[in-house]
């Protein structure tokens, strides 16, 4: 799968990833906070299969 996440969108998703992750983890979060592990892993990866699915692609022009 090639690259469809583009930096904003990158780390705009970590971010939001750790954020909900921290919350779940450390202060005591609902249990559905967990899900934070998709938009983190999505934006290590650089792969969202919902993008690749939807035909969206964050990245820019590419040559």
């Amino acid at each position: 799968m090639s690259a469809n996440v583009g930096t904003i969108d990158r780390i705009l998703r970590i971010l939001a990833g750790l954020a909900l992750l921290a919350w779940a983890a450390f202060f005591n979060g609902p249990v559905w906070a967990w899900i934070g592990v998709l938009p983190f892993v999505t934006g290590v990866l650089r792969v969202c299969p919902a993008y690749s699915l939807l035909g969206v692609n964050t990245c820019g022009l590419k040559k």
